[in-house]
């Protein structure tokens, strides 16, 4: 009998600041989101911006991927800044997608902004400009800095309390959302992983999709360790 291999939905990103006329909007994935799942036993599949309550009912798993920004309405701003990069119909996909694995308790693995969107869902907020409101840079290819994470968290278990990640991004979180606990945070003080209370959710700010034992990168850690762990969840 072979081994159950769950199946898990990866959201999309667009072509969408290309600006194509709307009958040639593409959707668009980084691969190595699917390799990771694959290489951790789950079975990738893209969720091509349609039937988000089909797609919770189907699958077995979301994992909410990187791009660009979630607009400021979502939690109760107007946009402060000129460089936000904002999708409407992604968002307009992606929330109720989301909203859909919450409800009915399906694991959830949120990279970048992915944990952005899961924390405005639950009632978060952001930093729209980290180098704006922070004073702190975290974007540029190349760039890493260290976190450390909390006992009893995923990031903990599977990693240690301290480590090196990857830094690819100018928004972050700022309040937690309802039930989140904050799990992981950088040495300058940004929220680097949330974990819920009571459901299998994971947000990270880090792209543990661009893992070692993949692309090459030995200052990181493998984070395959990562994704089993969420293809474990979703087995279950």
């Amino acid at each position: 009998m072979k081994d159950f291999k769950p199946l898990i939905a990866i959201s999309n990103d667009s072509d969408h600041f290309e600006t194509p006329p709307p009958w040639r909007r593409s959707v668009v994935c980084p691969v190595v989101y699917a390799e990771a799942v694959a290489a951790a036993g789950g079975v990738p599949m893209l969720t091509c911006e349609q039937c988000p309550e089909e797609i919770a009912d189907r699958m077995d798993g979301l994992v909410l991927s990187g791009g660009g920004d979630l607009a400021p309405r979502f939690f109760g701003e107007e946009p402060r800044f000129p460089n936000l990069r904002v999708d409407e119909a992604r968002d307009a996909f992606e929330m109720p997608l989301a909203r859909a694995f919450l409800e009915r308790g399906k694991p959830i693995l949120g990279i970048c902004r992915g944990i952005q969107l899961i924390n405005v869902l639950l009632g978060g907020t952001l930093y729209q400009d980290l180098p704006g409101e922070l004073g702190v840079v975290h974007s540029g290819d190349g760039r890493t800095h260290g976190i450390r994470t909390e006992r009893g968290s995923a990031l903990h278990r599977l990693f240690g309390g301290r480590f090196t990640v990857n830094s690819l991004h100018h928004q972050a979180v700022r309040d937690p959302g309802h039930n989140l606990n904050i799990v992981a945070s950088s040495d300058d003080g940004v929220v680097e992983a949330l974990e819920d209370q009571t459901l299998p959710v994971l947000g990270c700010q880090l792209h543990p999709e661009r893992i070692s034992c993949l692309t090459g990168d030995h200052e990181t850690p493998d984070f395959l360790p990562l994704f089993e762990h969420f293809v474990a969840l979703c087995k279950k």
